[in-house]
């Protein structure tokens, strides 16, 4: 028994599993930006691909990553012996199954989306993430997983959205390419730009026939998002060591929960919204037990 618990604690790790928390929203404002009626039932299984998604690229991260995170972090379940390379490479496919089953319920437009989702998450993990193009690659992922929201006759109606939370993921991950090492503070400094353009561009560009209710929450969980993000991006900017990065990637990964709320609200969804908005002290309270990077 003791064993078995062991080891589901080390699955939890592998797919860094409360991190899911901030993938949620990622649909919910595709959906309101796409102009899509979101029955519960419709909500979930967009959910649960995406969270699917998103763990088969946590697990697949460890797998690709086993012989940097020896030297880097051997605490991690694969160094450290706790989980083996090939129940990490096994987890990430069946997940990645498990996502795109979960897409193809939801409706063949979504699926459309979903497969070129996970053909880029696994391309990032195996091919792209040590490369000048990892970056882009996780950022082209998170975009396809707000646009799975929408479906692909609505991309465009989302595409606003997906940018905006594209362009914050391209900094964190930046950022997250030095956590482990300490950085220039060029680097951090250039996230907290990027954190500051995002809220702005989103403030922006706005529909003008948005209702004032939809303008005031949206003005609000924008501020959230840059207070979120931004103060651990200054601090690391101050003293950009490992310690700090690190908290800046991580205060990058909970800070999306405020702006996928900003962005619901922008598409009028003030409710999914505000209810979306809970789960960002959640996550930061699992976070202390199970870290997001």
């Amino acid at each position: 028994m003791t064993g078995a618990v062991t080891t589901a604690h080390a699955l939890v790790e592998l797919v860094r599993a409360p991190a899911a928390l901030t993938v949620l929203g990622d649909t919910l404002a595709g959906a309101a930006a796409g102009g899509r009626p979101a029955p519960p039932g419709r909500t979930a299984r967009l959910a649960a691909a995406s969270t699917c998604l998103y763990w088969a690229g946590m697990a697949l991260n460890d797998y690709a990553d086993r012989e940097v995170d020896a030297g880097e972090r051997p605490h991690r379940p694969v160094p450290s012996g706790r989980i083996s390379p090939r129940t990490a490479l096994l987890t990430a496919a069946a997940l990645t199954g498990a996502g795109l089953t979960a897409a193809a319920s939801a409706g063949r437009d979504a699926l459309a989306v979903a497969v070129p989702l996970a053909a880029t998450v696994w391309a990032y993990d195996l091919a792209l993430k040590n490369t000048p193009y990892g970056p882009a690659a996780m950022a082209t992922a998170r975009g396809l997983d707000v646009l799975m929201g929408a479906g692909v006759r609505r991309t465009r109606q989302a595409l606003v959205p997906a940018a905006l939370l594209a362009g914050h993921t391209y900094a964190i991950t930046a950022v997250s390419r030095a956590e482990t090492l300490g950085a220039a503070a060029s680097l951090p400094a250039g996230a907290l730009a990027a954190t500051g353009a995002v809220g702005l561009a989103a403030a922006a560009l706005t529909p003008p026939a948005a209702a004032g209710a939809h303008r005031a929450a949206q003005t609000a969980l924008l501020g959230g998002y840059v207070l979120a993000a931004g103060s651990a991006q200054l601090s690391a900017t101050v003293r950009p060591d490992p310690t700090r990065l690190k908290r800046a990637v991580g205060a990058g990964i909970h800070a999306m929960i405020p702006l996928q709320a900003a962005l619901t609200a922008r598409g009028g969804s003030v409710r999914a919204a505000l209810t979306l908005l809970a789960a960002y002290p959640l996550a930061r309270s699992l976070s202390r037990k199970v870290s997001p990077t």
